[in-house]
């Protein structure tokens, strides 16, 4: 089977290891690493770790992780008003702490699936075009994780030209952004939201052609 879902990074730990859930006695944590920018800024991502894949307890603040794995989202209901909110962060399969000779601003994604929504084109008012992609990425036993991805320039241009089915294989960078959401005339709320954004972009013919 064709590996349509990987991601390899190295970053920096910045928040001690939280419960997030507990499988077939099997218990899962969330940790948050700052991966660097060429530019100098930072992702901050968040990673989900297996107590079978690493001593959770070995894990601190500071210290710099090579770590491969997939990128998953789930959708989490606010309860207090029933709405969903779209999860995403990465699934580790191997975690190691990071060489010097690694490069501190690896972060590598390859992801293969299928367009879901029509690919929203338009242009910045600096007049730079650009595309927003939802993608279905299959994972086996019938699941999917929906990743929003972004393109830029020809990649944009390409992408508004396919259609709902279309199968694509990207690279690129899984990127943070932080914006304010107005809740009231008096309150405010500092969210981050993720992206892949691409580098490659190609089409590909799916199973049934």
């Amino acid at each position: 089977m064709e590996e349509n879902n990987k991601i390899s990074l190295v970053g920096e730990v910045i928040s001690s290891p939280k419960l997030s859930h507990e499988t077939h006695n099997e218990k899962f944590y969330t940790v948050k690493v700052d991966v660097k920018r060429l530019s100098g800024d930072i992702d901050t991502l968040e990673i989900i770790i297996s107590e079978k894949l690493y001593d959770i307890e070995k894990i601190k603040l500071g210290t710099r992780y090579y770590i491969e794995g997939e990128i998953r989202s789930y959708n989490y209901y606010v309860s207090e008003s029933e709405r969903r909110k779209l999860v995403i962060n990465i699934f580790a399969k191997n975690l190691s702490i990071a060489e010097e000779t690694d490069d501190e601003c690896l972060n590598n994604f390859e992801l293969v699936g299928h367009i879901c929504k029509k690919p929203i084109y338009r242009k910045t008012p600096f007049d730079r075009e650009i595309s927003d992609i939802l993608l279905a990425v299959n994972r086996l036993y019938g699941k999917s994780d929906y990743l929003p991805c972004i393109a830029w320039g020809r990649n944009a241009k390409f992408a508004s030209t396919l259609e709902i089915g279309d199968k694509i294989k990207i690279t690129g960078r899984m990127q943070s952004r932080q914006y304010t959401k107005k809740l009231n005339d008096n309150e405010e709320e500092k969210k981050i939201a993720y992206e892949m954004s691409i580098i490659t972009l190609e089409k590909k013919e799916s199973e049934e052609e």
